[in-house]
């Protein structure tokens, strides 16, 4: 395939299965094109473009670098509002690839923001549409996530540094749960933090409906709800018998379980009640299932990663059009489609 193609490459962990994958597509004239403001500090900016250097020579990858470190212009864009700096970053790196490769007789552009489950991939997706239009040259769209777990292996096996936040000061604070959470202010009638031994977790078998003002708060469909409640397990977690975080499972098949709904009273949200209820299902599922599924919005998908929900397994789309009368949002985000990850619980076994 006669295709020059400019690749944003945001590091080398995350280029390792687009490039390949890629090339097997026949996309045989791929350069690597590297401008991202937005890692922060210039220590961690300066490591990622090293390790990026050594990759690219190890794979005969051509890479064109814009060495504009572009602080000044990033933290001025997104400090006002920092909840949305993800536009601001997404927008201006490929635009700066998009310029570059009109400019420079590329037939078309992508990026490896592409594979990973942590990015906003629909926003990824309309900005590059944005810019593929305006510009006139054509972007290649590819669901890269399902590469996620092999390309990361890729990158160990090549010994590449591989980074542990997405890149700004911003993203790097809000990695760090110890600091995210600032546990600043406990739940009212609270004056010490919960303690393991205060947590109790318990199927409910009878009168499920009693929940669903609490299940609503996740999912605003009643109807969905009351079919999935009909043959879904439920369970409770209770703080000093004070209901905290429901959550409700249900089966696909013999070696699949799907976690429908999961969602923890607004006065002890941030406090890893939801993470609590997660490990003690699929400790509970593991003794059955191989593995449990979650259908989530792109804002969430962050979460479940950390959870171990790291393998992308498919998109419904227009899922939240199609099932619901109004609009659903998720903070700034208009959900339409849902995206499912799965988390592994057990080895699968074979049949001999």
């Amino acid at each position: 395939m006669k295709n020059k193609l400019l690749l944003h490459t945001c590091c080398a962990p995350c280029s390792t299965y687009v490039v390949d994958k890629l090339r097997k597509d026949g996309y045989d004239d791929i350069t690597a094109y590297w401008y991202n403001i937005n890692i922060h500090p210039f220590t961690e900016y300066k490591m990622r473009l090293d390790t990026l250097k050594q990759y690219a020579e190890m794979i005969n990858l051509p890479l064109v670098i814009d060495y504009d470190y572009g602080i000044r212009e990033f933290t001025r864009n997104v400090a006002n509002n920092i909840d949305a700096r993800c536009y601001f970053c997404y927008y201006s790196r490929l635009e700066r690839t998009v310029k570059y490769a009109k400019e420079n007789g590329y037939d078309s552009f992508s990026t490896t923001l592409l594979v990973s489950p942590y990015q906003k991939h629909e926003l990824i997706i309309k900005i590059a549409n944005e810019l593929s239009e305006k510009y006139e040259i054509p972007f290649i769209y590819q669901d890269f996530r399902e590469g996620f777990r092999i390309g990361q292996q890729m990158a160990r096996d090549a010994g590449l540094y591989m980074q542990k936040y997405c890149g700004c000061i911003y993203s790097e604070w809000m990695s760090n749960d110890d600091h995210n959470k600032v546990e600043l202010k406990l739940p009212e009638g609270l004056d010490f933090l919960p303690v393991e031994q205060s947590i109790v977790i318990k199927k409910v078998r009878e009168n499920k409906e009693q929940y669903m003002s609490l299940l609503l708060e996740a999912d605003p469909s009643e109807k969905l709800i009351r079919q999935y409640l009909v043959d879904g397990d439920l369970f409770v977690l209770t703080y000093k018998k004070e209901v905290v975080c429901v959550a409700v499972v249900t089966k696909i098949d013999d070696d699949i379980c799907e976690l429908k709904n999961v969602v923890t009273e607004e006065k002890y949200r941030g406090k890893g009640y939801a993470k609590k209820m997660l490990k003690y299902l699929c400790d509970n599922y593991k003794q059955k299932y191989h593995k449990m599924l979650v259908g989530t919005t792109e804002n969430n998908i962050p979460f479940y990663v950390k959870q171990g929900f790291d393998k992308y397994e498919k998109t419904a789309k227009n899922f939240f059009v199609d099932n619901y009368e109004e609009e659903i949002k998720d903070g700034e985000l208009v959900c339409t489609d849902l995206i499912y990850y799965s988390k592994k619980l057990k080895e699968k076994e074979n049949n001999k």
